[in-house]
């Protein structure tokens, strides 16, 4: 579990620096997609699926 964490960090902090460069090639994508893997499956999961449904719950519901 502390190797998972150790890498979800370090994609976490690349996927960062990518897309402050401004600019998302091939390898920037791929390394979003393994984060978004390695993040699927840590226990925080469950509260990333949370906060997105909430988000998009909210955002529905707006009139403008």
């Amino acid at each position: 579990m502390a190797v998972s964490i150790s890498v979800v960090l370090l994609l976490l902090i690349l996927a960062v620096v990518f897309m402050r460069s401004g600019g998302l090639r091939t390898s920037h994508a791929v390394v979003c997609v393994m984060l978004g893997f390695l993040l699927a499956s840590t226990s925080v999961a469950p509260t990333i699926s949370h906060g997105l449904y909430a988000t998009a719950h909210f955002v529905s519901g707006v009139r403008p």
